[in-house]
């Protein structure tokens, strides 16, 4: 148990968490979306699946919770590489090295991090712990898409889930080993792909609230 311990404490234990944890993130996400899509299919439609995914009950509060833990468990190991990187280079470079190969979603990963906590949090409480009695989840959603500053920063937000996205997965992949000459430029690629699509999938969400209903 002690070399496993070690292994957490280490610099590379605590990148493969990072890993590991936005790898179920991604997964968790794409489900998300695919889920919401069946707004495109009428309120009843919508309504029914939320109702069927609801009544899953205990399954449900497992799966909530587990991604309760793996997110203290990316923030706090976020922040703690974060800290470590400022605390092993305290002077700048005074020559910014973006030319190197590093990206928008490299470079900015723990502020945009950072937004997307936010993020996470009024999305719970507008959506997640509202009191929805005498309602429905599509009334709901219509309801707060209806504010137009508020539809107006979720697409921000999930432009900000995409660019984290497009560097997370393809780094996620190389920490745990997929970092070969062969296939690297595919995750990569493939990455580029999936954080798009998340981006434009519910981006257009609550334009389509906006403009359609």
């Amino acid at each position: 148990m002690n070399w496993f311990l070690d292994i957490l404490r280490s610099s590379i234990g605590k990148k493969l968490m990072m890993a590991v944890t936005g790898l179920g993130f991604c997964g968790f996400i794409t489900a998300h979306l695919a889920g919401n899509l069946f707004i495109y299919n009428g309120k009843e439609a919508f309504n029914l699946y939320a109702e069927r995914l609801h009544s899953l009950g205990p399954v449900i509060t497992a799966l909530e919770l587990g991604l309760l833990f793996f997110a203290v468990i990316h923030v706090l190991t976020g922040v703690t590489l974060f800290y470590q990187n400022i605390m092993a280079r305290p002077v700048r470079y005074v020559v910014n090295k973006s030319a190197g190969g590093r990206s928008i979603g490299s470079r900015t990963m723990p502020y945009s991090g950072v937004i997307l906590l936010v993020f996470v949090v009024l999305h719970l409480l507008d959506f997640h712990f509202v009191d929805k009695t005498g309602t429905t989840i599509y009334k709901l959603v219509e309801t707060t898409f209806a504010v137009s500053w508020y539809a107006l920063f979720y697409v921000f937000a999930v432009i900000v889930v995409a660019i984290h996205v497009s560097h997370g997965l393809w780094s996620a992949f190389q920490t745990i080993g997929a970092n070969h000459p062969k296939y690297m430029p595919v995750i990569k690629t493939a990455g580029i792909i999936f954080s798009i699509s998340i981006g434009i999938g519910f981006g257009f969400i609550p334009i389509y609230i906006l403009i359609f209903t």
